[in-house]
């Protein structure tokens, strides 16, 4: 490959990043390995293209892997080039984007290639926390280029060619492509919590571009652009509406929300929007009931909220945990997760409650108990341990009036009984909501959590 080709890995970056701002690094690097008649094979740039670039004006630093050069498998040199990017983009405070197709470990360099493996591995895993790491599948990503996928903040995969396994379909006991495809596009997004988004590769760069536009580019600088919407802006259309993602998009400023996870957990909604141009963490309800994987979504979300200092808004509509046996499994550690990234965030953290908020399944959203800084209550929203007619027939004695023991344990869980005790702060209506939220917003601009000294919790 010679600096001047066209090919497939430099168009990817060349649609991605804004015109005539990508800067080559590293065109040159050729293997060092002879082993094989390896040199025979060898090329400049080693299979990867590596540099940067600007997209919405904002400096990134970008790897496109080429296929074309040995499958796009990963050698020593090949992995040097990546892990510079890394080094260069925390020194500089800039995300990184990994636009991969490669066919893993290149075999004729054997030792030196796994080392490589590793050196990245370290790479990504001190830059996590400190710059957004975010990657586009497009082809083949196996075994150990799986975990280089994994290891990354958010991941889009080419709806058609992308490929994402540590184990290929066909080596699964019982298992092949046609029967289930564990490594397609739509398997990997739907069922592993892996993938952000899939489609075609237009569409992905369009996603890119959209989460760029609300992410810090580090985690000392503020998400936040001008503002062009009302602030005083009232929502009536939100009237009786209890869908997490038509609130995000009503309450955001320019109607902006950028889903993660979209396709994955969908009784759980994660994502991005903009209040006062600042950006927000979006958490809510798609159903009543939350998996596992709903937990582990959610969980997930808030961690890298927090450590991008990103404040959290909470929208909660939950009646319980899901009864299922594939959710049960998990579903204690899942739980579990979900509480502490909650409780051990220290941003901003407001809590709205729309309708229910039922047992530890709510406890673990955001509520007051483990930390909310801010929690408002519709007046017809509900905190408590479960419906009052179960509740009922659990309390009451033979003789007792049913009637009467169900309205006395429903006006225990009102939401003027929640206020009563400081569980919520006030009682707002859907119309203020956007309103409430951004005063509450500016109240908790300069919150400094003070958390107990250590050096990292174990969940």
């Amino acid at each position: 490959m010679s600096t001047n080709d066209v090919t497939k890995a430099r168009n990817r970056i060349e649609a991605l990043v804004d015109a005539g701002s990508f800067t080559e690094i590293g065109a040159l690097v050729k293997a060092r390995s002879t082993d094989f008649a390896l040199q025979e094979t060898a090329k400049p740039g080693d299979g990867v293209i590596t540099g940067y670039g600007t997209v919405g004006g904002k400096l990134v630093y970008l790897y496109s892997q080429d296929a074309a050069v040995l499958g796009g498998a990963v050698g020593e040199m090949h992995a040097k080039k990546i892990a510079r990017l890394y080094d260069m983009a925390v020194q500089m405070g800039a995300p990184v984007i990994g636009l991969l197709d490669s066919a893993g470990l290149r075999l004729q360099e054997s030792t030196d290639a796994l080392e490589g493996f590793g050196a990245l591995y370290k790479a990504q895993a001190e830059a996590s926390g400190v710059v957004p790491e975010i990657m586009a599948v497009f082809g083949k990503c196996g075994g150990g280029m799986a975990v280089l996928a994994g290891l990354a903040d958010f991941v889009y995969l080419e709806e058609k060619g992308a490929a994402l396994f540590v184990n290929a379909p066909n080596t699964l006991d019982g298992n092949y492509t046609e029967k289930l495809d564990t490594a397609s596009a739509a398997y990997v997004s739907e069922h592993t919590g892996l993938a952000d988004a899939y489609g075609t590769e237009e569409e992905i760069f369009g996603e890119i571009r959209a989460l760029l536009s609300v992410l810090p580019s580090n985690n000392a600088e503020l998400a936040a652009e001008d503002a062009t919407d009302d602030l005083n802006r009232l929502t009536p259309e939100l009237a009786g509406i209890t869908d997490a993602r038509y609130i995000a998009s009503v309450i955001s400023d320019g109607g902006l929300f950028v889903e993660t996870k979209k396709d994955f957990a969908k009784d759980a909604v994660t994502g991005f929007i903009r209040l006062d141009g600042v950006t927000v963490g979006l958490v809510g309800n798609g159903e009543e009931r939350l998996s596992a994987d709903g937990c582990e979504k959610i969980a997930s979300f808030v961690n890298f909220c927090d450590a991008f200092d990103i404040p959290l808004l909470t929208l909660v509509n939950v009646k319980g945990f899901e009864a299922a046996l594939p959710s049960e499994a998990r579903l204690a550690i899942a739980a579990s997760r979900l509480a502490f990234a909650f409780a051990n965030a220290g941003v901003p953290k407001i809590s709205v409650i729309l309708g229910d908020a039922f047992g530890s399944a709510y406890i673990g959203m955001n509520s007051k108990a483990l930390g909310a800084d801010i929690v408002y209550m519709l007046p017809d929203a509900r905190i408590g341990l479960m419906d009052e007619g179960p509740a009922a027939k659990i309390l009451a004695k033979e003789g007792d009036d049913l009637a009467e023991i169900r309205a006395a344990f429903a006006a225990k869980q009102s939401a003027e009984a929640a206020a009563s005790r400081g569980i919520a702060d006030r009682l707002i209506t859907m119309e203020t909501l956007r309103r409430d939220v951004l005063q509450a917003l500016e109240m908790l601009f300069n919150k400094r959590a003070d958390l107990p000294e250590k050096k990292h919790g174990t969940k």
